[in-house]
């Protein structure tokens, strides 16, 4: 039985997943995890994105991390490809895979058969160059009124998204939100375990979380390496939040008390749509990340399932 963990960012799924993967091998099982986290499949991408180290993985294997150069252009065909054939291969070995991330199309593209239409290079680039011309602004609301449910589910500072997104509408005919049905078949069976954490205590850990970053794990350092691999001119990359921040203090744009205040920011924006589109899921079991019985509860979850 595959067993998902899904949240919005900071509550506690790395934790729980190594909770739970630890409660599988006390049972007598084995438990190996899959990231299911778009910015963690990028190389030197670490302080920002709170990749868990090696040495701290408690012995589980870990699977799809570092899989791209911070200049590729994340591909959900592709992780999706790679992930089903991960969970294959873990489940042949007799062990429990546990995919665990807050990337919700991520998730949601491997675990249910999600159509995914094709692209045209031409295009897109046509609508990137619109971009450009007129602003990201007027791009998404273009969107709006083509596809008032996409645009909705998409931030509006998040180009790429959008693009894709009139691609689609533009190549197929339909929305699209058309091509992300929210209750497609399941590519095999899987329980669904959300982490949630109270508005008030997860605001104050996003906070600590920036801070941290910022100021004793070293973001800026780890930002001005990547920049020198290419990472401003990858189109996924360099907009995840923190690295879009301190490339921009690295530029003398922001300084860093605005570049820490504005990653909290943007964090706080990518939790309300995480929470959005995982809250879809209405046979999700719903553990409170701080509480002490969480891995009890997400470990029983499997086992009733099982």
């Amino acid at each position: 039985m595959l067993l998902v963990l899904t949240g919005a960012t900071g509550t506690g799924k790395t934790a729980l997943s190594l909770d739970v993967a630890e409660a599988v091998a006390a049972a007598g099982g084995a438990a190996e995890i899959v990231n299911a986290d778009a910015m963690q499949l990028y190389r030197g991408m670490d302080v920002g994105t709170a990749k868990l180290p090696a040495a701290e993985r408690r012995g589980v294997p870990h699977h799809l991390f570092d899989l791209w150069e911070v200049t590729e252009t994340a591909s959900v065909a592709a992780y999706r490809d790679a992930a089903r054939s991960t969970i294959a291969a873990i489940e042949d070995r007799g062990a429990v895979p546990i995919l665990v991330g807050g990337s919700g199309l991520y998730v949601e593209s491997v675990v249910r058969q999600l159509d995914f239409p094709a692209t045209d290079a031409g295009l897109r680039a046509e609508i990137e160059q619109e971009a450009v011309s007129s602003g990201a602004a007027a791009l998404w609301r273009r969107l709006a009124d083509v596809d008032p449910e996409a645009a909705g589910r998409i931030d509006p500072a998040n180009v790429r998204k959008v693009v894709r997104a009139l691609e689609v509408v533009t190549l197929t005919g339909r929305p699209f939100a058309a091509s992300l049905p929210e209750a497609a078949p399941l590519w095999r069976p899987a329980r669904t375990v959300r982490v949630e954490v109270a508005k008030e205590p997860l605001a104050a850990r996003l906070a600590v979380r920036a801070e941290r970053m910022w100021r004793e794990e070293g973001l800026l350092d780890e930002v001005r390496g990547l920049l020198a691999r290419g990472l401003a001119e990858g189109r996924t990359a360099s907009r995840a939040v923190g690295y879009a921040q301190a490339i921009e203090v690295l530029r003398g744009e922001r300084t860093i008390e605005e570049g820490v205040a504005e990653t909290a920011r943007a964090t706080w924006r990518l939790v309300r749509r995480q929470r959005a589109w995982f809250g879809r899921d209405r046979e999700a079991v719903v553990v409170d990340g701080l509480a002490p019985d969480a891995a009890e509860r997400a470990f029983g979850a499997l086992t009733a399932a099982a």
